[in-house]
């Protein structure tokens, strides 16, 4: 005969079901990192500003000098952006400022120079979107270790660049080219080239965190193996992030272009330094999984402001060298412990 069931048992709370995991909450863990790192550098650049103001406040503070150190922010600024993205899934890209180069000396040639503004500016993308794909189908399809793909893009790009100039500058004589630079074409007083780059940051970080390429971008970086068995084709994914590194590389070019006047076999130089030191201390993870393109952004104004500061001051640039590496290794330092603090 059964047993009534007794009142405790009968009357026992039901345990609640655990919530299902939310597909977007694995890296919630580490989400007020990024925030606390970019509130430190901008930390950083305050100091920094306070500094060029105590030191040189007539040239510094001047409205000249802060639009010269905006526009110099914005070429490498753009650059830094397709950096972002390549080493968050992992990759590395050491011939941006071979590819810069390249884009800036093809688009200037007599020839190209007769179609006007949007003969160079289509020459210009179209070159760095090309190196951009023989880089991404090397490494996705080629099977090629990023490094040594963009290392060889990287001598190829900056050998054909001085073989098409023959060490010579090239000078733009299109006029709606350099009225670009020009203070007449300053919206607000905003050079025309910060309003490009504020457009390629607003884009980059929009394309990284709302939408699916994003998702897909990080996880390739975090496990590219798990990343294709979720479905992600992860070899198109990697085409398209250096082809999106191409694109960014030769919008910069166009941009120097205007700023320069010209085009040299010796553009972009140590661009890929620049933009790979400037992701890496705004928080982008080098071993790929975790990027963040506003920290790309304020590192690479950390590091033009400091040049600007030196320059200046009339101080060594090996003292300016020194002082970013100095700062590059305090980066990663940082970024180890902040790593080895989330494991434990």
């Amino acid at each position: 005969m059964t047993q009534p069931a007794s009142p405790a048992k009968h009357n026992a709370p039901i345990p609640a079901a655990k919530p299902a995991p939310d597909k977007g909450s694995w890296h919630r863990p580490l989400g007020l990192r990024p925030d606390v790192r970019n509130l430190s550098l901008l930390g950083v650049l305050a100091v920094l500003i306070a500094v060029g103001g105590i030191t040189k406040p007539d040239e510094f503070l001047a409205t000249s000098n802060l639009q010269l150190v905006l526009t110099q922010a914005s070429i490498i600024g753009v650059v830094t952006v397709g950096m972002t993205f390549v080493i968050t899934s992992g990759g590395i890209d050491l011939s941006v400022g071979a590819i810069v180069a390249l884009a800036s000396v093809w688009a200037t040639t007599l020839a190209t120079q007769e179609y006007g503004f949007a003969g160079i500016l289509f020459t210009a993308v179209i070159v760095g979107l090309g190196c951009g794909l023989v880089n991404g189908l090397l490494i996705a399809y080629g099977g090629m270790v990023p490094f040594i793909a963009t290392l060889a893009m990287l001598a190829s790009a900056r050998g054909l660049a001085l073989q098409i100039t023959d060490g010579k500058t090239q000078m733009v004589t299109v006029n709606s080219v350099l009225d670009l630079g020009i203070k007449d074409a300053y919206i607000l007083g905003i050079p025309p080239l910060v309003l490009v780059f504020a457009a390629v940051t607003v884009v980059g970080w929009l394309l990284l965190n709302r939408t699916t390429f994003g998702r897909r971008t990080v996880a390739v970086g975090g496990n590219a193996e798990a990343a294709r068995l979720a479905g992600i084709d992860v070899r198109r994914q990697r085409l398209y992030l250096y082809l999106l590194s191409g694109l960014c590389c030769g919008i910069a070019a166009f941009m120097l272009i205007v700023l320069a006047g010209s085009g040299q076999n010796t553009n972009g130089n140590l661009y890929e330094l620049d933009a790979i030191a400037a992701a890496i201390i705004g928080g982008t993870l080098l071993s790929g999984g975790r990027g963040t393109i506003v920290g790309s952004v304020l590192g690479v104004l950390v590091f033009t402001t400091i040049t600007n500061i030196f320059a200046l001051n009339n101080l060594e640039s090996a003292v300016q060298q020194i002082a970013k590496g100095a700062i590059i290794v305090a980066a990663v330092l940082v970024q180890h412990r902040t790593l080895r603090g989330g494991e434990a």
